[in-house]
């Protein structure tokens, strides 16, 4: 399928959401008033969302953000939310504005060390990684559409419990009494770098549609220290767009349907110029809710994606690669059922799919020339096929989980082929196919000691597939080589954990988790040589540690805070074997955020957030070191006149030496000291 057709496809689904959501307007053309009221009842409510969650979600480490802390982010960028969750960790320091997008990985508990995300994170029940890479495409999520974020850590066994190795980020719409009918802003840096948004949500009958858009665009900031820069050496220049359309109906009195259309588009600028990254991407989804007494949510979805990458010498300063195309496909759903079958239980049955399909289009190029050498095409297609079955069981003050999950996942066409310019093979891949069947469970206590105190237990294994980038396409971030291994094999979680949410009084509420987890046949870049590395599953990494909240408010005044401390270390042999006791690449062992908010009346809130993250390695061999990073933001909200308020946002107010890459000395920083001004406008 051409990427114009997977396109097609997506755009198709369009049609069938403003449909529904104006049925109820339709039907007044047809009956009377009262054949209408008999026939939908004027108390039918649509949320949007999907079921509520099991009575399981107290038993796991769980943090839920609400819009209020999502809204008052001071980069505007989802990733900077995510931040405030204890454990939370992207691959690199960056944000989605000065990082090759491919690098965008997220996990939790510091099983990092990897661009592939661990974590299975959802928007509105869609997994959102990409389907060739397994990156998130950050800034295609636009935070002021979001009404919550959940994020629960540990292994899953439920819906696309395949990804959920390290956890679950599950992103929710806003409801529309959440998001009044429309949301507008504009700001402007210090670096004349701008950023818009809107979000309109319309009242169709008894349902609603959201039409939403944000375009950030900027010149970026020097990434190269100012030592290291030469003539060729470039901004962090930025220019993205993302737009969706979203309508949700009622069905009958139980049962609502949701679609979603989106689409977005990401040009990145890196290290030096022409050296520049776009990815671009379309979806589609419908969803079925069904809240009666038996309750279900069924669900389907399409996505296409692209990302094309130019690679700089950083000797010449000219092409070397030109990756002009990487067009992937992703398919899936799932179907879920809550029976009421016995008294006391919350029973969930079902069953999901997902299938991955891409491949990746290079040319190598002569740096002196700019001829092409070789022309490169890699890509295959993996398939997994999941049925679950979990219960809950209240049984007075406490609450029994259990849930057990078999997935049959499949790796298939796999290939790497590389030819000359006149197409002479000069080397080709054919890996075999292959499949297997992997069981996944979890297990789980939650004990309501006081009214005041719930003490929880739960232990857990996971499961990830290998993504299509890590089997088949070598790259290079000069001067090192990492070679693909189309024999990778899937990784395997195991872990526990123990807890407690304490409430000592109303005002505060305290968290803290325990956790101990093993990730088998873990898969890093492993060194094998002088710049050379291959990707390899490792025998295991191990991470234990604690992981503490805190939310406190006292009349006006709010603090919240997080912390996850992580001792992570490698299991190695054979290929290996140095790297046993080591810890894993780009895995800091403590991380901690702390934010004061005041808000005022008629609409003023002010929010500082000191952050810090400790030392971590770039490599496996823990030769090249990050310092650790302390950086304080700062966000405020003033009224100005009707709905109409000013809004003031700083990112690393103490201007903080963030270095995000260290490779044998050639250093990449994070964001400067950065001063937003901007006007928010919502009723």
């Amino acid at each position: 399928m051409t990427f114009r057709a997977r396109l097609l496809a997506c755009v198709l689904l369009l049609p069938v959401a403003v449909p529904l959501a104006a049925q109820d307007e339709e039907a007044s053309e047809e009956g009377t008033p009262e054949e209408i009221a008999e026939e939908i009842p004027e108390e039918i409510i649509v949320t949007g969302r999907g079921l509520d969650p099991a009575l399981s979600a107290g038993i796991y480490a769980t943090t839920t953000l609400e819009r209020e802390t999502i809204l008052a982010a001071p980069s505007g960028r989802i990733e900077d939310v995510l931040r405030n969750v204890a454990g939370f960790q992207q691959f690199r320091r960056s944000d989605s504005r000065s990082s090759n997008p491919s690098a965008q990985g997220v996990t939790l508990r510091a099983l990092g060390g990897n661009a592939t995300s661990r974590a299975l994170v959802l928007l509105d029940g869609v997994p959102l990684a990409d389907p060739f890479f397994g990156y998130i495409p950050l800034s295609a999520i636009a935070p002021e559409t979001l009404g919550t974020v959940r994020v629960t850590r540990g292994g899953g066994s439920g819906p696309f419990g395949a990804g959920a190795l390290a956890g679950t980020i599950e992103l929710e719409s806003a409801e529309p009494g959440q998001a009044g009918g429309f949301l507008g802003s504009a700001a402007i840096n210090d670096r004349a770098e701008t950023e818009a948004s809107g979000v309109l949500t319309q009242r169709l009958g008894s349902g609603f549609a959201v039409a939403s858009g944000r375009y950030d665009r900027g010149q970026g900031f020097f990434t190269t220290p100012v030592d290291q820069r030469v003539p060729a050496t470039a901004r962090a220049a930025f220019e993205s767009w993302n737009v969706a359309l979203r309508a949700v109906a009622p069905l009958t009195a139980d049962i609502e349907v949701q679609a979603r259309v989106a689409a977005f588009r990401d040009d990145r600028t890196l290290r030096f110029r022409g050296a520049v990254s776009s990815s671009e991407g379309q979806e589609a989804s419908i969803r079925f809710v069904g809240r009666g007494r038996w309750q279900f949510d069924a669900l389907a979805y399409v996505q296409a994606r692209d990302f094309s990458n130019v690679v700089i010498s950083s000797t010449r300063f000219t092409p070397t690669l030109n990756q002009r195309a990487t067009p992937s496909t992703g398919i899936g759903g799932k179907f879920e059922l809550r029976p009421p079958l016995l008294e006391g239980h919350d029973i969930r049955i079902g069953a999901d799919y997902r299938r991955a399909e891409g491949e990746t289009q290079e040319e190598v190029l002569n740096a002196v020339t700019g001829r092409v050498t070789e022309r490169r095409t890699a890509g295959g297609v993996t398939d997994n096929l999941g049925v679950f079955l979990e219960d809950d069981w209240q049984i007075g003050p406490l609450t029994l989980n259990g849930g057990l999950r078999a997935d049959r996942s499949s790796i298939t066409g796999g290939f790497y082929r590389a030819v000359s310019p006149t197409g002479v093979p000069v080397t080709t891949i054919e890996a075999p196919d292959r499949s297997d069947w992997s069981v996944s469970w979890r297990a789980g206590a939650l004990f309501y000691a006081t009214r005041r105190l719930n003490l929880r237990a739960a232990a857990y294994t996971g499961l990830r597939l290998p993504t299509l980038n890590e089997l088949y396409r070598p790259f290079v971030v000069f001067p090192v080589v990492t070679e693909a291994n189309a024999a990778l094999r899937n990784e395997r979680l195991k872990g526990y954990e123990v807890g407690l949410d304490w409430q000592p009084v109303k005002a505060l509420v305290i968290a803290v988790t325990a956790f101990d987890n093993t990730v088998d046949n873990a898969i890093a870049n492993v060194t094998v040589g002088p710049n050379l590395r291959r990707r390899a599953n490792l025998p295991a990494i191990t991470a234990r540690g604690i992981e503490a909240s805190v939310a406190a408010k006292v009349g006006t005044v709010s603090l919240d805070g997080a912390l996850a401390w992580t001792d992570a270390e490698v299991r190695g042999r054979g290929v290996s074997a140095e790297l046993d006791g080591k810890r894993p690449a780009q895995s800091p062992d403590l991380a901690a955020t702390l934010t004061l908010g005041w808000e005022l009346a008629r609409g003023w809130r002010i929010a500082g957030t000191l952050r810090h993250v400790a030392a971590q390695f770039e490599d496996d061999r823990q030769i090249d070191r990050l310092p650790p990073a302390t950086t304080l933001d700062a966000f405020l909200a003033a009224p100005l006149t009707g709905k109409l308020s000013l809004v003031l946002r700083a990112e690393n107010l103490t201007g903080e030496r963030i270095v995000t890459r260290n490779q044998g000395g050639s250093i990449d920083l994070g964001v400067p000291r950065t001063a937003w001004l901007g006007l928010r406008y919502g009723f």
